[in-house]
């Protein structure tokens, strides 16, 4: 009862600081398993964009949370837990595997399926919390900058976006551009300021048979850039 009452709260602040325009361009809000991927601009992104969402996509979407950052008190962490039901996530990978790295080169023969990936997968691996998720049939957010960006485009993706569309091909991907965020609480400010704000989400993408790594992160890219101008 408690986190509901919080939430509540939290939907009414963020809308009256922000807005929270939520604008379905590419596609309508449906209640089906998504992997909804944005620009990364600041700590706020994942709570504008949770506010975006109606409540019932809300209640089967997972955003994913810095932990490092969601978890240094214990109110930060129990909002992200209780109120967003948030994926922690590790900023930083394990020793021997740096963050956005893509595996090895297989041997060649036939691509290996999707259940094949999910079950080589390391139990350390970076992406395993948001692949449990994924199996468990929740939908997430994910922001494949890695981190937040200080220009006015992305980042170049990390490969995450690439192994679990591998992984969860079933898993519809939709682009969101998330403008304005990074006003409402600028780097190093605590207080936020009110400031008008959107979401925009955008039409599907899907991994092509046999689509490499890069053309697809530099094509999924394209996606979430192009919506900056709609």
């Amino acid at each position: 009862m408690l986190a509901k009452l919080m939430a509540y709260f939290l939907l009414g602040l963020v809308r009256l600081l922000t807005g929270s325009q939520a604008r379905w361009y590419g596609c309508p809000p449906k209640a089906e398993q998504r992997i909804y991927f944005a620009n990364h601009q600041s700590h706020a992104d994942l709570v504008l964009i949770w506010a975006a969402l109606p409540e019932e996509l809300r209640s089967i979407t997972r955003p994913i949370a810095a932990r490092d950052y969601w978890t240094k008190s214990p109110l930060r962490q129990w909002i992200t837990s209780a109120v967003f039901n948030a994926i922690y996530v590790e900023r930083q990978a394990p020793q021997g595997a740096p963050s956005g790295s893509p595996p090895a080169a297989a041997a060649p023969g036939p691509a290996p399926s999707p259940e094949t990936l999910r079950a080589a997968l390391p139990a350390d691996d970076p992406l395993a919390p948001l692949v449990r998720a994924l199996e468990s049939g929740d939908s997430i957010i994910i922001f494949p900058e890695g981190t937040r960006g200080h220009g006015d485009e992305p980042q170049p993706f990390k490969s995450g976006l690439y192994r679990l569309a591998q992984m969860f091909p079933q898993v519809v991907l939709v682009p969101a551009w998330i403008h304005n965020v990074q006003r409402v609480i600028p780097k190093g400010e605590v207080v936020p300021v009110p400031i008008l704000c959107s979401v925009t989400f955008g039409a599907p993408i899907a991994l092509e048979p046999g689509e490499e790594r890069r053309p697809f992160l530099d094509r999924a890219r394209r996606a979430v850039l192009a919506l900056r101008e709609v």
